[in-house]
């Protein structure tokens, strides 16, 4: 089997042409394959699919083998994985678990990926729930390069409300007028260096909380990202986009 390594801000996917439908995959042999020490080691695989109507659809996995909601950093590397096959030139219109998504490349590289609407933003005391694509709680705190992600991201990953599907965790800090954001995400049970819904999530629950605009400068441990968005109401946004990188890292073959 033929793959490809793909990474956004450091966020890493495996991702599989599967048009001709002849990849079947179980959850054991996908997170074998995203295992690091196992594995070709990724955060996740994709399936680029056949869509009627669409040019192309794409199925994520987790690490852990299960099939998950829409990742941001995945969007914008399978839209340039469907570039290098010649599917698309620099605009794609694709469909996944939440839908139909367009996507733009720059001269630079840069892809641009237009996100769903996001509604019902429940600010509460000392933090924000809100889906992006993918459930998020967004934590505001002095510092996040003193914040424990693995272990209070799991904590709160792990609340009885949130079951049995679990959340993802994002632990953010304002700093001279940007977003530093650290993610814990579900799936793969860790922190990853960034996550596309999760500054997203962090944008728009900035903007929401406080005075300003928040999105235009993420840092994540993984790169930079720029999320811009209208608001709707004082609970929902829209016009939603993600941008930042999709780099290609090496293309292989494994035995099944």
């Amino acid at each position: 089997m033929t793959f490809y390594k793909y990474h956004g801000a450091g966020n890493d996917f495996i991702l599989l042409d599967n048009r001709d439908g002849e990849v079947t995959l179980s959850t054991v042999k996908i997170a074998r394959l995203c295992n690091r020490h196992f594995g070709i080691g990724a955060d996740g695989l994709m399936l680029l699919e056949y869509a009627a109507g669409h040019d192309f659809r794409m199925v994520y996995y987790n690490s852990d083998g299960r099939e998950s909601t829409m990742c941001g950093n995945g969007g914008r590397c399978i839209v340039a994985f469907a570039k290098s096959l010649g599917i698309i030139h620099n605009q794609a219109r694709f469909l996944a678990i939440d839908g139909s998504h367009t996507a733009t490349i720059a001269d630079d590289g840069l892809i641009s990926l237009h996100m769903n609407d996001v509604a019902d933003i429940d600010i509460r005391t000392g933090h924000t729930i809100l889906n992006t694509g993918s459930p998020h709680y967004v934590l505001f705190v002095p510092d996040v390069s003193k914040t424990d992600v693995f272990n209070e991201g799991r904590r709160v990953r792990t609340l009885p409300q949130f079951q049995p599907d679990g959340i993802n965790v994002n632990f953010v800090q304002l700093h001279d007028g940007k977003l530093i954001v650290r993610t814990y995400e579900r799936g793969v049970e860790d922190e990853t260096l960034s996550c596309g819904t999760g500054v997203t999530a962090a944008a728009i629950a900035a903007t929401a909380r406080f005075e300003g605009i928040f999105g235009t400068d993420i840092e994540t441990p993984g790169g930079h990202l720029v999320v811009t968005f209208t608001k709707d109401t004082g609970t929902s946004v829209k016009d939603v986009v993600l941008t930042g990188p999709a780099e290609f890292v090496f293309k292989g073959d494994i035995g099944m």
